[in-house]
């Protein structure tokens, strides 16, 4: 049984005596720590093992080029009849490409996705999940946008398609647990992988959603599925890891494992936080409509900014920009430009 620490975040401003950069973060110091299983803590950074503190605190490698000393937009752009959001929206080429122009003048890199991963959602044939991402990724890059492009898909065969026509990295919900061809894929490519805890298909996910400690349990998923991809030959320093949350998850699970995204710095890869309009921020915000739950998303993002999230992502990619840089400023930590 692993004893998981979690470092608890503050502000880099006002500086203290004793704080130490949180994965490298600009904006976001710790100084204390408390064990997730086991008692004991909090208690001060400065007791933790030199091993696991250097963890916690270490700067985060670039991923797509892009430094990880501060947060970054990942936008969404779905390409699907049917994604619980904006789908059927995006489905014209043109109208894809116009929006990942217009997202692209405020994230830092574009997720695109071909199929449905909604609570109930059916598969996709690989074929038609093709079809749907490769052309677009391909009008995306013929049409001068050069912001890395993150493929957002379980199988390997559309993800080497989408990688053949531009994109950069792979996000995959299953964690290399879908397709047994995708590890190979991202290991033989060089590129760099986003690895999501879900729990069985998206199709019945939500029957699933049960677990006595949902912070420990994730943990422990991540860190063997991180493990899983050391083996298949994946670079330590490309992988990023993801809690999913609304992947089999209650409200009050989404909840738990927001507070307790601080933890996932002690695997030592990046954080990817995807709550964006999702259902519990309609339940608790009152918003029933998914459009409508803009206000939340960037509530929840800038918490996931304060627990020094590396990556945001998000549909409403202008106003999260727009808070973002508000919050980094009172932080003490101005954005600079996105290079």
């Amino acid at each position: 049984m692993t004893a998981y620490l979690m470092p608890l975040p503050i502000p880099r401003l006002p500086a203290a005596p004793g704080t130490l950069a949180l994965a490298g973060s600009r904006s976001v110091v710790w100084d204390r720590a408390a064990l997730l299983r086991g008692a004991g803590g909090p208690f001060a950074a400065a007791s933790v093992s030199p091993g696991l503190r250097d963890r916690l605190s270490a700067v985060r490698a670039p991923l797509c080029g892009l430094s990880l000393d501060r947060p970054r937009i990942m936008g969404i752009l779905n390409v699907t009849p049917d994604s619980f959001s904006d789908g059927g929206r995006h489905n014209d080429l043109a109208a894809a490409v116009a929006r990942a122009q217009v997202m692209a003048a405020d994230a830092d890199i574009l997720d695109i996705g071909g199929e449905s991963t909604r609570p109930g959602a059916r598969e996709v044939p690989e074929d038609e999940e093709i079809a749907r991402t490769a052309p677009v990724i391909r009008a995306i890059r013929e049409a001068g946008i050069a912001t890395p492009i993150s493929i957002d898909t379980r199988k390997a065969r559309v993800a080497e398609a989408a990688l053949d026509a531009g994109a950069d990295m792979v996000n995959d919900v299953t964690a290399l647990r879908f397709d047994p061809r995708m590890a190979a894929l991202v290991a033989e490519r060089g590129v760099p992988v986003c690895l999501m805890h879900s729990v069985a298909t998206p199709e019945t996910m939500q029957a699933h959603a049960n677990y006595r400690d949902v912070l420990t349990e994730v943990l422990d998923h991540l860190a063997e599925r991180m493990e899983a991809a050391l083996r298949a030959g994946i670079a330590e320093n490309r992988i990023v890891t993801d809690p999913g949350i609304g992947f089999g998850k209650t409200a009050a699970h989404n909840l738990d494992l927001i507070r307790g995204l601080p933890a996932l710095h002690g695997l030592g890869a990046p954080i990817l936080l995807g709550a964006s309009r999702k259902r519990f921020i309609g339940t608790l915000g009152g918003a029933e409509m998914a459009e409508d739950r803009m206000a939340g998303s960037v509530a929840v993002a800038l918490q996931g900014a304060a627990a020094g999230a590396q990556i945001l992502r998000v549909h409403d990619t202008k106003e999260t920009r727009q808070a973002l840089r508000l919050w980094l400023a009172m932080a003490g930590a101005e954005e600079e430009d996105r290079a």
